[in-house]
């Protein structure tokens, strides 16, 4: 089988299984026990933490350990507007082609805390420009959250422009870099916090991490024993954030030779596709994309039947976002971008890994894509 979705999970790295075995066996001490296990653990956490920092261009002390990426934008969200609500700041800005996670902590803040949502309008691409930016962005804005860069299409923001707007209007800026971590520099893109998740990178499912800048009041959303200097209580998870750490810099290390590489494998399936199969429409920014990505609209055609038939071929990839798999609505994210709603049920996305590809991948997969396309036309 061909795996073609690791924008929805990504298998473990080897080195990654290495750097925990010693946590989940060993040296499995509690980092609060003060005794020589737990302070072997401490000390694995404090490295993992620096390590995370230093490929976020954060401090160390800015980084907190989530379960993952969907809780990181979780304690962003709902963290930073709740803490501003003493200040009278309650309004939040936000892109209406965000992740689940984003979305619907938006709602929560609009139900049950009177806070007001405002979607920055994204053009047909699904770019956020600076000008629609700053025609929402208000004096009582608590916080901004915007993707880095989109899991569905694969667009990338310019976050530094956005920045810029932020930073002028005093708001807090959240960038979700679940998707780009591992594809993208993300120290210095000028945000005020950073999510990232695990299990994108080659590391385990379970593990993610918040980095928010120690002059942004953050809420703790869980509470206990004051774990994460009170910002996360729980008992950390130790393995996971070693994982994490390397996983990072490993991709980190790999980015620009490995982007370079995959980006051109991936634009000559693009263009492979785009001659085989007439129905087909590349989604997203054509240039500003992430390397790995390449998602397609097939009018007329069932997006579903054709992730089934492709999996025949030995092909595995998805309709989108795997938060919303199984869901027979349109995805918001094309929706947003103008798509009809008929197109956009005939979605396919397929997303590259780090993996050395084939030469002869990109011909090769865009037939099969064909041969799916057509089997579908002809049932």
């Amino acid at each position: 089988m061909l795996y073609l979705d690791h924008a929805a999970t990504s298998p473990v790295r080897p080195e990654v299984l290495d750097a925990m075995r010693p946590y989940l066996t060993g040296m499995f001490g509690n980092p609060s026990s003060h005794h020589t296990y737990g302070e072997a653990a401490a000390s694995a956490l404090d490295d993992a933490r620096s390590r995370v920092a230093r490929v976020l261009g954060m401090r160390a002390g800015d980084v907190v350990f989530t379960a993952g990426g969907t809780e990181a934008n979780n304690l962003a969200v709902k963290g930073i507007v709740l803490a501003a609500l003493a200040d009278g700041r309650r309004h939040l800005v936000i892109s209406p082609i965000e992740h689940e996670s984003i979305l619907e902590s938006a709602d929560y803040l609009r139900r049950f805390h009177d806070v007001e949502v405002t979607a920055a309008a994204v053009d047909s691409h699904g770019r956020v420009s600076a000008a629609s930016l700053r025609a929402v962005v208000r004096r009582d804005t608590a916080l901004v959250a915007i993707g880095h860069a989109n899991n569905e299409i694969g667009t990338i923001q310019d976050v530094a422009s956005l920045a810029e707007v932020t930073r002028a209007a005093g708001v807090p800026l959240h960038v979700d870099a679940v998707q780009s971590a591992g594809w993208l520099p993300l120290a210095g893109v000028g945000a005020d916090a950073i999510a990232i998740a695990g299990h994108k990178l080659g590391a385990p499912k379970g593990i993610g991490a918040l980095a928010v800048r120690g002059r942004v009041p953050l809420e703790p959303l869980l509470h206990g024993g004051g774990q994460e200097r009170g910002r996360r209580s729980g008992t950390e998870n130790v393995a996971g954030a070693v994982g994490l750490a390397v996983a990072l810099e490993l991709a980190e290390a790999e980015r620009d030779t490995v982007g370079a590489l995959v980006g051109a494998v991936t634009q000559r399936f693009i263009a492979a596709v785009l001659a085989a199969v007439p129905q087909a429409a590349l989604t997203g920014d054509p240039v500003r994309r992430l390397p790995g990505t390449a998602s397609f609209t097939f009018a007329g055609v069932s997006g579903e039947a054709v992730l089934l038939e492709l999996e025949r071929r030995g092909v595995v990839s998805s309709s989108g976002s795997a938060c919303a798999a199984g869901n027979d609505e349109p995805s918001h994210v094309l929706l947003a971008c103008g798509v009809d709603p008929s197109v956009a049920q005939s979605s396919v996305r397929f997303t590259f890994g780090h993996d050395p590809l084939p030469d002869d991948l990109p011909d090769r997969l865009a037939a099969l894509v064909s041969e799916s396309v057509r089997a579908v036309v002809g049932a």
